[in-house]
């Protein structure tokens, strides 16, 4: 069986839809969050057993000669959260448990890290780069960081693990998110029930309102990517950007949200909150020529077919979720 961490969450929920996909069902799924706060993300979802993550180790312990992977997405992903000791326990000392579990039942790993590692991109945004000379602009960053830092310092490892950098990551099972949703997700909102969409206009000299650029990475890549590397002992240990791999602009995200939802473009143009505005990103493009590098199949999802699947698909349906 694959174990699967923060499986009533976004990415995790949307995993188990690609595993169940491929006709795998045997999966062992384990969050903070029961699927019945939750109903709609596992309610069509094929799976063995649901165990608290205060109660999980155990379970693992028990069943580990069974466990042919762990996927563990489950984290605290509140990019505003302040609490750097609860941060610490979620995002680092948890991860920790879970590879050590790994590590002394020789069970590969996949860890949820982030694209917030790189903070304002004065580094780049190459996975390859030392970790150390990156500078994130929020304590989730730190966070993210301060675990990858470990991994690779670690002698003792799972047989083969992959931390996996996140970008703008947007698709169906977001819903619950809130302000964390993807900007695709609060567009369609504001379209439907307001006719317009705010954006921030730009407080850098350097970009017009509306070109600040992000790369957006339709979650159907990820689950697939996540997918591969698991199924494929080839793939190299380490730390891989999982990105579309090419900037868009938010006017772009806008425009096709607007063309997939049939309304004309309108857009009210706002401040950067001052609470934000120095750890706002003008620009962000992940460079996965790592990911490229290990034979794993191109991204599938163009911000335009992306967001048409998302809105079309998914949004405009009456049962939106996967």
């Amino acid at each position: 069986m694959f174990v699967i961490t923060g499986a009533t969450g976004f990415i995790g929920s949307a995993l188990v839809w690609e595993l169940n996909k491929s006709g795998v069902d045997e999966l062992l799924l384990c969050d903070h969050v029961i699927p019945e706060e939750r109903p709609n993300l596992l309610r069509k979802r094929r799976y063995s057993r649901f165990i608290l993550a205060s109660e999980v180790f155990p379970v693992l312990e028990k069943h580990a000669e069974q466990i042919k992977g762990v996927f563990h997405m489950g984290a605290c992903s509140n990019t505003t959260e302040t609490d750097e000791a609860y941060l610490q326990r979620n995002n680092v000392e948890y991860s920790q448990k879970i590879w050590e579990f790994c590590t002394n039942h020789k069970i590969p790993l996949i860890y949820a890290s982030s694209g917030a590692c790189y903070g304002d991109g004065n580094m780049g945004f190459d996975d390859h780069t030392d970790p150390s000379a990156f500078k994130p602009l929020n304590l989730y960053g730190w966070s993210k960081l301060n675990f990858d830092m470990w991994a690779i310092k670690q002698q003792k490892t799972p047989p083969r693990w992959y931390g996996l950098r996140f970008f703008n990551v947007y698709g169906p099972n977001e819903y619950h998110k809130g302000e964390m949703a993807s900007v695709v997700f609060k567009a369609f909102q504001q379209i439907r029930e307001q006719g317009q969409l705010k954006l921030f206009r730009s407080h850098n000299p350097k970009y017009k309102d509306g070109e600040q650029l992000r790369d957006f990475v339709y979650v159907k890549d990820i689950i697939r990517w996540m997918k591969e590397i698991m199924a494929n002992p080839e793939v190299a240990s380490g730390i891989y950007n999982m990105g579309y791999g090419k900037a868009r602009t938010w006017l772009d995200l806008a425009e096709n949200t607007f063309k997939s939802m049939k309304q004309r473009m309108q857009i009210q143009w706002i401040d950067v909150p001052p609470s934000i505005r120095n750890q706002y990103q003008y620009f962000t493009q992940a460079n996965i020529s790592s990911l490229r590098a290990q034979g794993l199949s191109e991204p599938q999802w163009p911000l335009e077919i992306g967001v048409r699947d998302y809105v079309e698909g998914h949004l405009l349906q009456e049962d939106r979720y996967l």
